[in-house]
């Protein structure tokens, strides 16, 4: 069979698609991966993998109609000349414009469309302002016409699929299924040993929902108590009205309490240098990858009681659940790992066992594949 897979960031086919295309690969089926933009080692690993790769313009962030219009029919074209059996979309502008594509480039439903939605993101946070509706709405009508076109969804945690069940934008014939996020290979991401100091990690892209003010609040508070705790927060600096200003970065980099370090490509380092993975998100979140990866590794967790992170943690057992947005919550949770030096031992195995029964991402994949009729 030929399968077309496409996301909407290039680097993102290989960290959390390319063992889903191996897997695909490994079936026998002719692969195709479509994504925007030219990333230099991109290519060349999904060619070591045996999958084509496809790249088609996109903006990522923000709506233009002419430039998502340009999308949709260049999408379109990649996908006629492909003529796939099976297409896969990914991300919010992929699943609608990709989706819309694959049945403009086809006739009649003989062909299988499918997609995945990884997390509502910063559209679908709560919040009352005028502008949040409005993206709301915008947001709404678009996956409504995109999810007309799909034969399927598959949804990363149950409380995106209630919402969208309760908004309306599933059309009745499309089959749904939630699967456990996006998985974790369990071989590259292993355990680590744990510092002998307590050190507190947020992995994040600098982004206000993501909870990175919360945490550096926290962090402070924390610090003026117990000196000798660490808190790190990395992750790369962002665009929009949702993004950490430099001058926020600046306050917090004076303030002394918390250090901020630059972005990498191989977090494994960060996270064996932590005792606690931290993420104080709002953003509904499909599975949150740092967290994943973190659990992998042996760590225990604390983050929110929302869409997709509350997946992550079984309370008291690997980590803490907190209410979104209270700073006072998310220090007292982290504070317990100060005063208990066990907590973080005990819970961290916890994490790990968590991630081999439900994480594993060979069983997410063969569960998408599964409910699409590859297996």
């Amino acid at each position: 069979m030929k399968i077309a897979v496409i996301g909407g960031f290039a680097p993102s086919l290989i960290s959390f698609r390319g063992p889903l295309l191996r897997r695909l690969k490994a079936l026998d089926h002719e692969v195709h991966a479509l994504a925007p933009g030219h990333v230099p080692d991109v290519s060349p690993q999904l060619e070591a993998m045996g999958v084509d790769y496809h790249m088609y313009p996109l903006a990522r962030r923000g709506f233009n109609p002419l430039a998502d219009l340009g999308t949709l029919l260049h999408l379109k074209q990649v996908l006629f000349r492909i003529k796939p059996d099976m297409v896969l979309s990914y991300t919010f502008k992929p699943v609608v414009y990709g989706s819309m594509a694959a049945r403009m480039a086809w006739v009649g439903r003989e062909k299988r469309v499918y997609g995945l939605i990884t997390g509502l993101g910063y559209a679908f946070t709560e919040d009352g302002g005028l502008k949040r509706r409005l993206l709301f709405n915008i947001a709404k009508g678009m996956y409504k016409s995109g999810l007309k076109s799909c034969d399927g969804v598959l949804f990363q945690n149950p409380d995106d699929r209630a919402f969208f069940e309760k908004l309306g934008v599933l059309p009745e014939y499309a089959k749904t299924t939630v699967v456990p996020g996006s998985g974790i290979d369990l071989n590259e991401f292993s355990p680590a040993p744990l510092p002998e100091k307590p050190v507190f990690l947020c992995l994040s892209r600098l982004v206000r929902s993501k909870g990175v003010a919360e945490f550096a609040r926290a962090a402070a508070t924390l610090k003026e108590r117990y000196p000798e705790a660490v808190f790190r927060l990395a992750g790369p600096l962002e665009q929009g009205g949702d993004a950490v200003t430099s001058s926020e970065l600046a306050a917090w980099r004076k303030q002394g309490a918390l250090e901020i370090l630059d972005p990498v490509d191989d977090v494994r380092p960060l996270l064996a240098g932590a005792s606690v993975n931290v993420l104080p998100s709002y953003y509904r979140e499909g599975v949150p990858r740092s967290i994943l990866e973190g659990l992998a590794m042996g760590r225990p967790v604390v983050t929110t009681d929302a869409p997709g992170c509350r997946e992550t943690v079984i309370p008291e057992q690997n980590g803490f659940l907190i209410p979104p947005r209270d700073t006072d919550a998310l220090a007292a949770a982290m504070a317990r790992f100060i005063v208990e030096p066990g907590l973080a031992r005990t819970m961290g195995a916890a994490s790990r066992r968590l991630a081999e029964e439900k994480f594993d991402v060979d069983k997410v994949n063969d569960a998408m594949l599964a409910f699409m009729g590859l297996l």
